[in-house]
């Protein structure tokens, strides 16, 4: 962690009610926006009040210890009270300990938020400031538009297929069960880009995924790794995937198919147990959907499972996603090993593709999605877009690379 806890600042927060806002993502800052939404509701950040930074095996639980050490140095004033007001901050982790990239806890000087027909700003200062209050936000227009092809990476297609043969070997040799391998696409922003263009493609043309923007990672993902509100836990699960169909008859087609697929099944299965072990000892009323259900995007079909339960131990969202972290949904079973395969496959960081990515309020509630369709834009504007298959007993390579171009299509759709 670059900031020990000795020398967090002490900060005063007060959140206020506000007139009817309007869509959100307008009003961000277009090179580095602060952004987590789902169906038009959630918070916008603006600027940074405090920054915490964590790299290692430890960097979710150091970000546990040193938020609640941030709050207990907190004064709250909070007159709305709904999930993502008072004090809270956005977050986005590594997917791997050994990770080069960063993870960070941002706390913004300045949220706007909407939740349940109802907004609100809260401002953040150093205890003692005298600035005079940040106006509200106000929307401008977006820059001029651009189009960016997203071209391969450091994993082509033929090293792709080819990794894919090596971990079917792996499963034939009893060394995992499952294991998701990714590969990686790459382009370059124009100087001076709006990204509030590709935040509002994918908020518009997902509306049922969270949209998000943490520290030059965007996206837009169904997978909601983890909630925590006044004591409940819930999280969805999502493993087995195929392509929509070109028509009613065909769509419903595509969803039988895959509701009946062994293989996806199987895959399903082992993301379903990995979350349901790892949340059970924190919860004694853990509940799971029967059996899994097909959930529609607009690009393709998921297999789904709900998970809900009550909290008996006072976790916060940020101990959980420390606990959850990496579900096999994004890694494997068994954990380890399908780690190790995953390094020795891969040619590539995956940075923060896969982490955890979303906001923690005083109380330790939150919403925390898995960082799925999404890319990094570095600070000099290069793009890296990220997309996996889970291989399983009965994977084919070339099936699982049309899975991932599936995957890609929202985020490569959002630059174009």
């Amino acid at each position: 962690m670059s900031e020990p806890a000795a020398v967090l600042p002490a900060l005063t927060v007060r959140t206020l009610a506000l007139d009817e806002i309007g869509p959100l993502v307008p009003l961000l800052d277009p090179r580095d926006p602060l952004l987590f939404v789902r169906r038009g509701q959630g918070v916008a950040g603006f600027g940074e009040a405090v920054r915490l930074e964590f790299t290692g095996e430890d960097r979710m639980r150091e970000a546990s210890a040193a938020w609640r050490e941030l709050v207990s140095l907190s004064e709250v004033s909070d007159a709305v009270d709904l999930p993502g007001t008072g004090l809270i901050a956005l977050g986005s982790f590594a997917f791997s300990r050994d990770s080069a990239a960063t993870s960070v806890l941002i706390v913004p000087s300045v949220i706007v938020g909407r939740r349940d027909g109802k907004a609100w700003i809260t401002r953040i200062v150093t205890t003692g400031s005298d600035a005079p209050d940040a106006p509200v936000p106000t929307p401008t227009a977006f820059g001029p538009e651009y189009r960016i092809s997203l071209l391969p990476g450091a994993m082509k297609a033929e090293a792709f297929t080819a990794a894919v043969d090596s971990a079917i070997a792996a499963i034939a040799a009893g060394t995992v069960r499952k294991v998701v391998i990714a590969r990686d696409l790459v382009g370059h922003l124009p100087e001076g880009a709006d990204l509030r263009r590709v935040l509002s493609d994918l908020a518009v043309g997902y509306p049922d995924c969270f949209t998000y923007s943490v520290n030059g990672f965007i996206g837009s993902s169904p997978e909601t790794l983890v909630r925590v509100d006044h004591g409940e836990v819930s999280a969805r699960v999502l493993a087995g995937s195929i392509g929509r169909g070109s028509d009613a008859d065909s769509d419903q087609d595509a969803a039988v198919a895959l509701a009946t697929s062994t293989k996806d099944l199987d895959e399903h299965a082992f993301a379903l147990a990995s979350v349901l072990r790892v949340l059970e000892p924190h919860s004694n009323t853990l509940m799971a959907s029967e059996l899994p259900f097909t959930l529609k995007l607009p690009n393709l079909w998921h297999l789904a499972s709900d998970v809900e339960g009550r909290l008996s131990d006072g976790s916060s969202s940020l101990d959980l996603i420390a606990a959850l972290h990496p579900t096999a949904a994004v890694a494997g079973a068994p954990t380890g090993e399908a780690m190790d395969l995953i390094e020795q496959l891969e040619p590539f960081d995956r940075g923060r593709y896969a982490g955890p990515v979303g906001w923690v309020g005083a109380n330790g509630d939150g919403e925390w999605a898995v960082a799925l369709r999404c890319a990094h834009v570095s600070s000099t504007g290069r793009i890296t877009a990220y997309a996996g298959a889970g291989i399983v007993v009965g994977s084919e390579p070339e099936r699982e690379l049309a899975e991932t171009k599936m995957k890609f299509r929202p985020i490569v759709e959002a630059f174009r």
